[in-house]
């Protein structure tokens, strides 16, 4: 599919289009080839990916783990979604890059496909602004944050929805994205994705390991935070939420 296709999420002017589907993808590498697999990936998988109509949001070194590596990216709809895998996986830039970049790593299916929570809570940015391969890594931290709840249960979405969002905006800059989990069956079985899970993704950006700290700090010092809201997810979650610390690599769009 050409890049200036109506279907496709990025238009000839760089601007990403509305993306009603997003993977999270984390990836588990073999020691000491994440700077390899970063290298290839910016060369060669942005816009040969962005030309079968994929949004190649962000890609991310993990701060806690050196053999981790994060990225997103998004698709207009599931059928778009499908449209740009097949193209991209059954390409020729695949076959040629692909063994290469797969010997990196030891495990490559911990993905959520996600949605925006609601209108207006999907990531905006602009491709035109991409810096150039060999572009240096921006000094900034990327924080995503992901809850999870029972499946098929709305209280803990909803907490987030109309308790936590609030909060944030009230003490500092919005989130980039507030997702949640698209249900939607995966219709590319290639790459998996988790199923029957439920969880809220909330994204920011913020210009150091400090500034998200004044920022925990800060909610948790509002009553309504810290004796209503948190408590109320605490008891809804599965498990204990994940807060993914990235740095973004040279040309992620997302920094």
């Amino acid at each position: 599919m050409p890049a200036t296709d109506p279907t496709d999420p990025i238009d000839p002017t760089g601007a990403v289009g509305r993306l009603d589907v997003i993977e999270l993808r984390r990836y588990t590498l073999r020691p000491g080839r994440r700077d390899e697999l970063i290298e290839l990936f910016d060369r060669e998988f942005v816009e040969t990916q962005e030309e079968t109509g994929t949004a190649v949001l962000g890609q991310f070194r993990d701060l806690d783990d050196p053999d981790r590596f994060v990225w997103l990216r998004g698709f207009r709809d599931m059928a778009a979604r499908h449209r740009a895998l097949t193209a991209f996986y059954g390409g020729p830039v695949w076959a040629e890059h692909g063994p290469r970049a797969n010997a990196t790593m030891v495990d490559s299916d911990d993905v959520h496909l996600l949605r925006p929570l609601s209108p207006g809570t999907g990531f905006t940015v602009s491709s035109s602004r991409r810096p150039p391969v060999g572009a240096p890594a921006p000094e900034r931290l990327v924080i995503a944050t992901v809850w999870s709840f029972p499946p098929g249960r709305e209280d803990g979405i909803a907490l987030v929805r109309d308790g936590l969002l609030p909060v944030l905006h009230e003490t500092g800059p919005a989130p980039l994205a507030v997702l949640t989990t698209e249900t939607a069956h995966n219709t590319f079985t290639a790459l998996p994705v988790h199923t029957g899970t439920n969880v809220a993704a909330v994204v920011f950006s913020y210009p150091d390991e400090s500034a998200y700290r004044r920022r925990l700090a800060a909610v948790r010092s509002l009553p309504l935070a810290r004796e209503e809201i948190l408590p109320c997810i605490e008891r809804e979650q599965t498990a204990a939420p994940r807060t993914l610390r990235l740095a973004p690599t040279g040309r992620s769009l997302i920094s």
